[in-house]
């Protein structure tokens, strides 16, 4: 069971192997050229490969456009640039029935941030991005990826910061408590099938409290719930914009009111890919949820629907959930509200005309 998982993250492995020795390379000084990346990429995807990314980079097809579209200005922008993994795991899509295999990376990248990106100034500081990748395996290459950034966590390390104060503690960022999360070995699977069984009792008791909502009008989601799948001592670890909460009470009164009450209308739209393996899971929508701001929720107003494509991945200890990292793509769900903070920081800069 756990032999082609193995050969999956062999796959991934050898990518991320390849791609960080040329993310390693300073344009014009260590040998780098314009058409390494695409010629990594290019060894280590299928000819149709499918590439989703976070506001501004959206949808790409196909090596050349990806390494064109993100990672040559990235690594442009920010070389060298090394990757530092927290979680490392591979499962069978819970969301397909299995019928495709799947792995996951999540911790930075760090690069020293000397020419602007997407506009955003340079520091000349060591920079580090928060990334979770999702890769489909499908024989020996990788037919469709998704990477989540923190961007708004980028804009605040220049400088350009461009929202409200946080609810929760921004810049927390730790990996698992446990220091156990790169699953490079194969897992037992009565473990991952008690952690596969738990995320999806929590995200059926979170789906109950949307029907309630919807329903009844009530948005409180009792602590008595919540803990009937996480720790007490959760900490839950979201992006810039939002921040992080340790403990259920804090994490009620730092994010999930704000959530609840700060956003109606809420739909479930499903996940691209669900996984586990051994005490982790994790998964993607693209979109998983949509919304409908009330007003108040990171203290803006009021606006028409909008979706949010979110990545969660989760740590079990013993029969609750104690970690939880979240990536939202909170420049896209902000586009759709009519507001673009890349565009606003532009024009303060002077870059773009108003």
């Amino acid at each position: 069971m756990a032999e082609h998982l193995q050969r999956a993250k062999s796959v991934v492995l050898e990518y991320h192997r390849s791609l960080d020795s040329v993310l390693a390379r300073r344009p014009g000084h260590d040998g780098a050229s314009a058409g390494d990346i695409t010629d990594v990429l290019a060894s280590s995807v299928t000819e149709g490969f499918l590439w989703r990314g976070m506001h501004p980079f959206y949808e790409q097809h196909g090596a050349e456009s990806v390494a064109d579209v993100f990672w040559a200005p990235l690594r442009a922008a920010m070389a060298p640039l090394q990757r530092r993994v927290d979680v490392f795991l591979a499962g069978d899509n819970d969301a397909d029935g299995g019928a495709t295999t799947w792995v996951c990376s999540m911790g930075h990248f760090l690069g020293l941030f000397d020419a602007a990106w997407l506009d955003i100034p340079p520091t000349r500081r060591a920079t580090p991005i928060r990334y979770v990748e999702f890769s489909r395996v499908d024989g020996d290459l990788i037919a469709e990826s998704a990477l989540f950034l923190d961007l708004v966590a980028v804009m605040r390390q220049a400088g350009q910061y461009p929202l409200p104060p946080t609810t929760g503690q921004p810049g927390i960022y730790f990996g698992p408590r446990t220091a156990d999360g790169v699953l490079t070995e194969p897992q037992d699977p009565d473990e991952t099938a008690a952690t596969l069984e738990l995320v999806g009792r929590m995200a059926g008791d979170l789906g109950e409290a949307n029907r309630v909502a919807r329903d009844q009008g009530s948005d409180r989601m009792p602590r008595e719930v919540l803990a009937r799948c996480w720790h007490p001592d959760m900490l839950w670890i979201g992006p810039d914009g939002i921040g992080s909460s340790y403990t259920i009470d804090r994490y009620q009164q730092q994010h999930s009111y704000p959530f609840r009450f700060g956003l109606g209308d809420k739909e479930f739209h499903g996940h691209v890919a669900r996984i586990a393996e051994g005490r982790y899971a994790a998964w993607f929508g693209w979109a998983n949820l949509t919304n409908r701001p009330r007003g108040g929720y990171l203290g803006l107003p009021a606006s028409g629907p909008a979706e949010m494509r979110v990545v969660d991945v989760y740590r079990r200890e013993g029969d609750k959930l104690a970690d939880n990292w979240v990536f939202i793509d909170l420049l896209h769900w902000l586009a759709q509200q009519g507001l673009r903070p890349l565009e606003r920081m532009r024009q303060l800069l002077g870059i773009e005309e108003f």
